[in-house]
């Protein structure tokens, strides 16, 4: 039997902790890392140009320097959290920047970010907010020229071979962590939602061959344990970024387990496969536009049908209560959030709607509520 590689949770947890610091010990290598806001980034293109997609992270808990200078107050936390790091130099060791445009906010902030921080390579990449056949044929056009500006950046072209084989890669790293999501589904789940905030957030800042080696050693030290049976209450988090264990630690730390999520650094971000039979750029128009729940792109439907994903989740998962967190401004997510605690409810399921100003995040009073909430939970159990 295969030696199980020891302390891979210990060292997800050292990449959370100093974010960044193995993406600067490669880049004082010769590694070029491009740093992406949103999942809608296409990761695969980066990676086949031999540089290391980087996910640009706020600083939750930390008050802003310099943003307030250059950003209305009234626009997206997260947004603005992540511009003030890169204007204080906590991305000073990217090669580039890419941000789709998936609302207003990203648009602003790639024009401000471009026009401040000049870093030596921007792009910003248009995501179409339908999904007709239309859209489809434009999101790979965007793609392709995405493709060759980051070529010429690079001094070199991607093969077809090279994109399957990015594509190979990341496919992978997807599949590795559903494997990982998959012993959440445990009563009780052997790995704990903040620890699952770690493992992610570790992955985004690292190369992928690198975080797949690490999800493997992850996934092999935690089907060892041997957790003790408990009834806490089981959660799904549905909504916006979430890059911080703060507010899952809260919820776990309050007594009820995080066994699932939908948000955009979560299950959101890799639950669906590129195709390698459609073909590269095929593959990844259709996988980014069309396997993406992101209240950004419009689709057609009741509630019962736009969510029915979220039911699968609930079902699988055991979950007995929702809690639906949003960023303060995203009206993307905030539009959503009535039909979403309508569905939620119309499964019997009790939801608990969170408001964050992301920046420093309001714990004390969340704690009452949590706590009532689950309550809630524990007296339908009783029922």
């Amino acid at each position: 039997m295969a030696k199980v590689a020891q302390g891979a949770l210990d060292r997800a947890q050292e990449l959370y902790e100093h974010r960044g610091l193995r993406a600067r010990e490669l880049t004082a290598q010769g590694s070029k890392f491009v740093g992406y806001l949103c999942c809608y980034t296409p990761a695969e293109i980066v990676t086949a140009l031999n540089m290391v997609p980087y996910r640009i992270q706020g600083g939750v808990g930390r008050p802003l320097k310099h943003a307030d200078q250059y950003l209305e107050t009234i626009m997206c936390p997260y947004v603005r959290s992540c511009f003030d790091l890169a204007m204080g130099g906590e991305y000073d060791f990217l090669s580039g920047v890419v941000i789709p445009h998936t609302c207003d906010a990203m648009h602003r902030i790639y024009d401000t970010w471009r026009y401040y921080i000049k870093p030596p390579y921007s792009r910003c990449i248009t995501v179409p907010h339908m999904t007709h056949q239309a859209s489809f044929e434009y999101f790979q056009k965007e793609l392709e020229d995405f493709q060759h500006s980051l070529e010429h950046f690079a001094g070199r072209s991607a093969s077809e071979d090279d994109l399957a084989g990015a594509i190979a890669l990341h496919n992978r790293s997807r599949a590795l962590l559903r494997e990982l999501y998959e012993l959440r589904k445990r009563e009780p789940p052997l790995i704990s939602g903040t620890e699952v905030i770690r493992v992610l957030v570790a992955g985004m800042t690292i190369p992928v061959q690198e975080f797949n080696d690490l999800l493997r050693d992850i996934i092999a030290e935690v089907r060892e344990r041997k957790p003790i049976p408990d009834s806490k209450p089981r959660l799904l988090v549905a909504g916006s970024e979430v890059d911080d264990v703060a507010m899952i630690r809260l919820l776990e730390d309050c007594g009820a387990s995080v066994v699932m999520d939908d948000v955009c650094t979560g299950s959101r971000s890799f639950w669906v496969d590129v195709d390698p039979a459609k073909g590269a750029l095929p593959g990844l128009a259709a996988r980014y536009l069309g396997g993406i729940t992101c209240p950004c792109t419009y689709r057609a439907g009741k509630a019962a049908e736009r969510f029915s994903y979220m039911g699968d989740y609930v079902r699988d998962w055991g979950v007995q209560g929702v809690l639906l967190y949003t960023i303060r401004f995203c009206d993307t997510y905030q539009l959503d959030a009535p039909e979403i605690i309508e569905y939620m409810e119309s499964l019997g399921l009790p939801v608990l709607y969170l408001e964050d100003d992301y920046i420093m995040p309001p714990l004390a009073q969340w704690k009452t509520r949590i706590e009532a909430f689950l309550e809630t939970i524990e007296a339908k159990k009783q029922e």
